[in-house]
């Protein structure tokens, strides 16, 4: 597989579709010193890449009644390819964990959670994740107000400032 070459025009059009993913071509070549079709082809280039996975809507899931969000690390029983395989697949289909990640140290996987209430969290825990088979233990904390939620990524570093 071959390396991505970026350069700085290819940060300033994902910096700017982090800010706006539905912005037109015609508003990124006002922001970025390119034409409309320019943008395009690279925009085009970068999702072929795969750099650029999709285009989302974020929601706040206050308003639409699920109000608790919680992190729970989950230690598993045992730690074979399969059973990561097994595990991975049972996550994928609980809608309620948002994001799994696998983690180094004390848990085996980190996962985030929203549910509407606090009742509904204990019933997803005790109903469903404890009764994985290869979950070994979870711990849960409830997220008391976000601070900071953000998807853009820091693409400053990646360029290297």
């Amino acid at each position: 597989m071959r390396k991505l070459e970026f350069d700085r025009f290819d940060f300033q059009i994902l910096e700017a579709l982090q800010r706006d993913a539905r912005a037109t071509h015609q508003k990124l070549a006002q922001e970025v010193a390119l034409s409309a079709s320019q943008i395009g082809r690279r925009i085009q280039r970068l999702e072929e890449a795969g750099v650029i996975q999709g285009y989302h809507i974020s929601l706040r899931p206050d308003l639409l009644n699920l109000s608790v969000t919680a992190f729970a690390s989950v230690s598993l029983e045992r730690h074979g390819e399969a059973s990561i395989r097994e595990f991975a697949a049972a996550i994928a289909n609980l809608p309620e964990i948002l994001e799994c990640y696998a983690v180094a140290g004390e848990a085996d996987y980190w996962l985030r959670i929203v549910v509407a209430d606090l009742p509904s969290l204990s019933r997803f825990v005790m109903n469903k994740l404890m009764t994985l088979p290869l979950v070994r233990s979870v711990k849960s904390t409830v997220a008391l107000e976000p601070i900071k939620h953000s998807q853009r990524l820091p693409l400053q570093q990646a360029m290297g400032g």
